[in-house]
């Protein structure tokens, strides 16, 4: 008697994990062709029309540099506020950094400034439940993005890796950067990581507003609007830029389509920085294409001291075709590294919150904003020097010799390449 409500669960449980496990959505399976490089205006234009929103002047970029600088920071943007703050982020957990920007935004609340705060429910798990009752208590709205909820079990695998904070629509936020101790300091230790923010002002911040407000209507159903949020704003210099964004219920592949079209776009050089690096094989192709045309493509992805080491092992095992192909791979040694950064030809700067994995271009919420500017894109690639001095290369005979026990490994692995 027990067969049949038995049998149904377990397809309860098949179904689930289909829903949960696949975006649902056709990937990109061709590789892009390449009509033009990234000097050519049809590049900027093509990315512009093909990703949306298109690119626009007038905007000023700020790079900060790990959490001793980015902090601060963003503390001051939510101190200055005179009328909103829009925040969502992914990693939220327990910490003096947490509990300091609980009070700061539950201080703006108090003054009356519209407080708008977007958790991911796995990302926040580890979150003390205080800061969220210091956050309602003074006034601001808290929602924790996907919450299980049995209306919702098919996307309990989507989740928001956003990080965004926008103050008064004029001063935007983004980078790598999570809310937990971890990425307080200087990166001086194991115990705290090295990762890059960057503050953003001008008139693509209006682009992040949106990319912010995509994910609150979902998860409320409230449309906030009007000048408070959407301010007009005057340039403050003369950076190029825009935001985009994907989802799985919605272009899932932009991201994906970015990283190739810009890959594709290369005509010098291609400086990647990546705490989970997972490519595809349509990716790993696009970039063994571009080496083999001469550009100089680097990787830096993090060493041992990494939170996942499963990814770490993932990453490995598709290493080989890249190092053949005369692509340079670093493994940063003195800590976790969670920078999430492309550079082309020293122009194109790509910053956001996107990973280089299947996870990321076809699971996760991501947004990133694309800068044009060649000076930024110098400063980036100085940095980027920086972090190869604390890196290992990894040579194409020490990844040969790598032992027998992690290429067992590796050959199961990949099996997981959809969720990483």
């Amino acid at each position: 008697m027990l067969t049949i409500p038995i049998t149904a669960f377990v397809t309860l449980v098949i179904v689930l994990l289909i829903a949960n496990l696949s975006s649902g959505e056709k990937k990109i399976e061709h590789k892009i062709e390449r009509l033009y490089a990234s000097h050519d205006p049809q590049f900027l234009r093509s990315m512009g029309l093909l990703l949306g929103p298109p690119v626009i002047s007038g905007n000023r970029f700020e790079m900060l540099l790990n959490g001793a600088h980015i902090f601060p920071s963003m503390l001051e943007g939510i101190r200055s506020a005179r009328k909103t703050i829009t925040f969502e982020t992914f990693i939220y957990w327990s910490g003096e950094i947490g509990e300091q920007i609980a009070h700061a935004l539950a201080d703006k609340a108090r003054e009356g400034v519209a407080v708008h705060v977007l958790l991911d429910w796995v990302g926040s798990s580890k979150m003390d439940k205080r800061y969220l009752n210091i956050l309602r208590d003074a006034g601001a709205e808290v929602i924790q993005y996907h919450k299980p909820h049995w209306t919702g079990l098919g996307r309990m695998n989507d989740r928001t890796h956003r990080k965004l904070l926008v103050i008064d629509g004029h001063i935007g936020f983004t980078g790598g950067v999570g809310i937990a101790p971890q990425w307080t300091g200087r990166a001086q230790d194991e115990k705290h990581w090295r990762d890059t923010h960057f503050r953003v002002a001008g008139p693509v911040v209006g682009h992040m507003q949106a990319v912010f407000m995509d994910n609150w209507v979902k998860a409320t159903g409230n449309v906030l609007h009007g000048a408070d949020y959407f301010p007009e704003v005057e340039a403050v210099g003369d950076g190029l830029a825009h935001m985009f964004s994907s989802s799985p219920s919605g272009g899932s592949d932009d991201m994906q389509l970015m990283y190739l079209m810009a890959i594709t776009a290369a005509t010098h050089s291609i400086h990647l920085a990546s705490a989970y690096f997972v490519p595809d094989k349509l990716t790993i192709n696009a970039i063994v294409e571009a080496a083999k045309r001469g550009v100089k493509v680097q990787i830096v992805t993090p060493g041992k001291r990494i939170d996942t080491h499963t990814v770490r092992e993932a990453s490995r095992a598709c290493w080989g075709d890249l190092l053949r192909a005369g692509v340079e791979i670093f493994e940063y040694q003195p800590t976790m590294f969670h920078c999430k950064l492309l550079v082309v030809d020293e122009y194109l700067v790509s910053v956001g919150s996107t990973n280089f994995d299947n996870r990321s271009f076809k699971l996760n919420d991501e947004a990133n904003l694309n800068i044009y500017d060649r000076d930024f894109a110098r400063q980036q690639t100085a940095t980027f020097a920086d972090d190869i001095k604390q890196s290992q290369q990894i040579t194409l005979d020490a990844w040969m010799r790598r032992p027998f026990s992690e290429k067992l490994i590796e050959k199961f692995v990949p099996l997981l390449d959809t969720q990483l």
